[in-house]
């Protein structure tokens, strides 16, 4: 059934909805009509999404540039008899492939967690007669049986209600339970205001109903939000573009090397065999063996460090978008907030203030009279905590958590008692309920009769104005007095500056000498007004800082929420993530604004209000088309789709299982700040991959000037196509990758985001990686030149060339660990790994000089000490040189430092 009949249905009378639907509320369906409708509409289950093979997921994930790329550079240590290189390439992109497909049943998942939502069982009334049944074999017209604790099993119209109340916060994102009534609602209602629906996928919290069915499997709520989850596309990562990038460039580059060595090879009238073995060599050394397996190595660091800090990756891919996050979007339920309500003020019908100390339902903390106020009746105030424990269904959660049983806002009430030394237990104990009269939506007020047989008396809560119309008198000292109506007017001023503060308020009041069984309109005149009470889901202490560092490091919060726009802007102010010039927009002018205007207007506004699951699929989509890489943040059903389609999918650990299997992060402890300490991790890991690449690129640019500029001048080859390769595999495969592991530098959340379109190479890099490249070259080929001008053999001078190259390459990497610190005061222990590798490559590197059999394997002589000690100081060049360099710079960034403006 589509949506816009369900919300027809909704806004009808419940007879005329009845009929629509062919069905009868005393009667139900009868069991044939039941069987027909089934099978013409199938069963009340979410589709089974189709799913690729094994193999097609592993080839889709061989479809890149890089990977051919890869693949190339096994086969050409493979024509060269390097059978092990070979494998370690290839071992490294079927691990990616098989990763990367891993990864690809994501979104089935999600459907597959959606799917777990519905209820096996539900309580049908058919042919009159109520029975339970299959919640797969619901269709259209069934009347459905619902208490609380239920869950909801379809979409379904109210019949009758008796205090009922939802909990809809996995679809709409609302903290606060929902009252439900059969009353039609108003045409065109949005999600979160279609009072007289009930949704699969939420749940009863209160009360008791009949609804009748509207929507099963595919067409309810969470069926259409399932097609959006499926439907949205996941974008690739900033590497993962730049990388694809970066392999076409590569592949063409390569193409160009061989052919131009080859021609000039041909022209000098070099045997084809012999140039081909030097083309061969030049593109083996433009090939950055090592940059994948460093890639993959820096994101399971990052994940492992994320897990220590209570977030979870669920794609390795995610760990490197975080650098780049320009903008988080944040529910606010549990994530910036405790999700415990909490009452944090107090008015006594005196007019005396309080304030009420500690957050959540731990019973810790004080009712403090507020400073200035007028000085309270401790009489008046222990008349109200005991109607605020007794006109309450809620219990007190045991330590150590403290979770409460029933509405968090009762829970509240009974929290507030305790912190006023109103005991639930002993009090109730003390006042037994004799009776009671239900809250209901239309009265906006509940009551409990208590006291004995001859003095009964009435405990009473609900929206103050419900109260006031009942109350004539206030309890002020200990006495009643008179309730006029300016006082009236004074008590409604309390309760908008309250309401002005994001606080839902609550009055309480009590009627002595009144029972239950006489109704509200029997007791107006012995009703005594008591005072209110405003509570709120705190902010979390955290949360505020994390937002603090997100704006020092060039990242926008955005609260997207299904909470009231009051509310939800109050709490944004508190935590200073709305500022002057900031604006909230609420669901309903979102749903006016299009696509064109929201593209404009979303840079502007930091707080959503009242959104539903497709419109927070809009809002990402509007920052994304702006450029900005988006996080997400979700815990619910109505997140899915966001969570698929942002950059970055965070679920929360207390989330639902959808929302999980969308994600890509799951945070356990469901913290703001959790999620910015994972950015803070996966901008190290972008700044140590940023180190990987400048010297991986340095070093095959600096292999290929050499080898070509060689070649023009006339010399022979400084380098074999088998020494490029084992230079590659120690420094790249034993070295390069540990400076993965490099320890943060301190600034990471000072510094802006990496921008999305930021190619593999920047303008900054690529003068780094040429004044790298050409101190290596000028070291390198210079003492070969020299050499052989001195009249040493060529294996010889070979060997002293690759020597240099390779002892380059560990000064190299010592520049390359920071842009501007001197890697003269770096702390080489501080990344342990690295120490280790450099010495392991040393061994490696004298075996490849001392030890025949590698002398005849890699073409090399013995050297003596001298001469080793000798080709170090001239390799040492390029550590001076990048010396230099970070001099300057770090004069450039000071005097900028200086002309910024505070």
């Amino acid at each position: 059934m589509p949506t816009e009949e369900t919300v027809d249905l909704a806004a009808e009378p419940v007879e005329a909805a009845l009929r629509r639907l062919g069905s009868d509320g005393e009667v139900g369906l009868g069991e044939a009509n039941a069987r027909e409708r089934l099978a013409r509409h199938g069963p009340n289950a979410l589709p089974e999404a189709p799913t690729r093979g094994v193999g097609q997921a592993l080839l889709s994930q061989l479809r890149s540039p890089l990977i051919y790329l890869l693949l190339g550079a096994g086969g050409i240590a493979l024509s060269l008899g390097e059978v092990t290189d070979a494998i370690v390439i290839v071992v490294v992109v079927l691990s990616n492939a098989v990763l990367g497909a891993v990864q690809e049943g994501r979104a089935e998942r999600s459907l597959s967690a959606l799917r777990k939502l519905a209820p096996k069982i539900a309580r049908v009334v058919r042919d009159g007669r109520e029975q339970a049944v299959d919640a797969h074999d619901l269709v259209v017209g069934d009347v459905v049986v619902l208490a609380a604790g239920d869950a909801v099993p379809a979409d379904a119209r109210l019949l009758t209600a008796v205090d009922v109340e939802a909990d809809e916060s996995a679809l709409t994102g609302e903290s606060v339970a929902v009252h439900k009534s059969a009353a039609p609602t108003a045409a065109g209602a949005a999600l979160a205001d279609r009072s007289s629906l009930l949704h699969a996928g939420t749940s009863v919290v209160g009360g008791r109903a009949r609804a009748v069915v509207v929507a099963t499997g595919p067409a309810t709520q969470v069926g259409h939000i399932a097609a959006l989850a499926g439907g949205a596309e996941q974008p690739p990562t900033p590497m993962e573009r730049r990388m694809k990038r970066f392999g076409r460039l590569l592949l063409v580059a390569a193409g160009l090397l061989f052919a131009v060595v080859v021609g000039v090879g041909v022209l000098r009238g070099i045997p084809p065999a012999e140039i081909a073995m030097v083309a061969i060599s030049q593109v083996v050394g433009m090939i950055p063996e090592g940059l994948p397996v460093a890639m993959t190595i820096a994101f399971a660091v990052g994940v492992t460090r994320m897990a220590k800090r209570k977030a979870i990756v669920r794609r390795l891919g995610a760990v490197e978008v975080l650098g780049s996050i320009t903008v988080i979007g944040s529910d606010k339920t549990g994530t910036l907030t405790k999700n415990e309500m909490t009452v944090t003020a107090l008015e006594l019908a005196s007019g005396a203030r309080f304030d009420v100390q500690g957050v959540g339902y731990a019973p810790q903390g004080a009712i403090v009279p507020r400073e200035g106020g007028a000085p309270g009746n401790d009489a008046d105030l222990r008349d109200l905590l005991q109607v605020a424990v007794l006109c309450n269904d809620a219990a007190q959660g045991e330590a150590p958590a403290y979770k409460p049983a029933g509405d968090p806002t009762e829970a509240a009430l009974v929290v507030l008692g305790a912190k006023g030394g109103m005991d639930e237990r002993a009090t109730r104990d003390a006042s037994p309920r004799r009776g009671e009269i239900p809250f209901s939506s239309a009265e906006q007020r509940m009551a409990t009769e208590h006291g004995a047989e001859g003095a009964p008396w009435l405990a009473i809560k609900g929206s103050p104005e419900a109260i006031l119309r009942l109350c004539t008198k206030r309890r002020n000292g200990g006495r009643d007095e008179p309730l006029d109506q300016a006082a009236k007017e004074e008590i409604l001023a309390s309760v908008q500056a309250m309401a002005g503060k994001a606080l839902r308020v609550l009055a309480l009041a009590r009627a002595d000498g009144a029972r239950a069984a006489e109704g509200f309109d029997a007791i107006a005149d012995r009703a005594v007004f008591l005072g209110i009470v405003g509570q709120i889901d705190p902010p979390r202490a955290e949360a505020k800082a994390a937002i603090a560092r997100c704006r020092s490091a060039g990242i926008r919060p955005v609260m997207i929420t299904g909470d009231h726009v009051g509310t939800a802007a109050a709490i944004a102010r508190e935590l200073d993530l709305l500022r002057p010039g900031d604006r909230a927009m609420d669901g309903s002018e979102l749903a006016e604004t299009s696509d064109e205007d929201l593209a404009r207007e979303v840079t502007r506004v930091a707080v959503f209000a009242r959104v539903e699951p497709r419109q927070k699929l809009r809002i990402v989509e509007a920052l994304q088309r702006r450029g900005e890489v988006v996080a997400m943040t979700g815990d619910g059903v109505n997140d899915a789709p966001a969570l698929v389609r942002a950059d970055v999918g965070v679920a929360m650990g207390s989330g639902t299982d959808v929302a999980k299997e969308a994600a890509r992060i799951v945070l356990t402890d469901d913290d703001f700040a959790t999620l910015v300490a994972a950015v803070e991790e996966g901008r190290l890991v972008a700044r140590n991959l940023k180190k990987v690449l400048l010297l991986v690129l340095s070093t095959a640019l600096a292999e290929v000037a050499i080898l070509t500029v060689a070649l023009l001048l006339g010399y022979p080859p400084p380098f074999l196509a088998v020494q490029i390769l084992w230079n590659n595999l120690v420094t790249e495969g034993v070295i390069t990758v540990n400076l993965v592991l490099d320890p943060p530098e301190g600034d990471e959340m000072h510094v802006p985001p990496t921008p999305r379109d930021e190619p593999l190479v920047t303008r900054a890099m690529a003068k780094r990686l040429l004044l790298m490249s050409a101190a290596i070259t000028t070291a390198t080929l210079g003492w070969f030149a020299f050499r052989l001008e001195s009249g040493a053999a060529a294996e010889v001078a070979r060997t002293e060339a690759f020597t240099i190259l390779i002892v380059c390459e560990w000064f190299n990497l010592l520049s390359c660990r920071s842009e501007l610190r001197s890697a003269l005061r770096f702390d080489l222990f501080g990344n342990k790994w690295l120490l280790m590798a450099l010495i392991l490559g040393n061994l490696l590197q004298v075996a490849v000089i001392f030890v025949p059999f590698m002398n005849d394997l890699f073409h090399t002589r013995p050297l003596e000490l001298r001469q080793v000690i000798v080709l170090g100081v001239v390799a040492s060049l390029v550590l001076w040189v990048e010396e230099l360099r970070k001099v300057f710079a770090r004069r450039r960034a000071a005097r900028t430092m200086l002309l910024r403006p505070a």
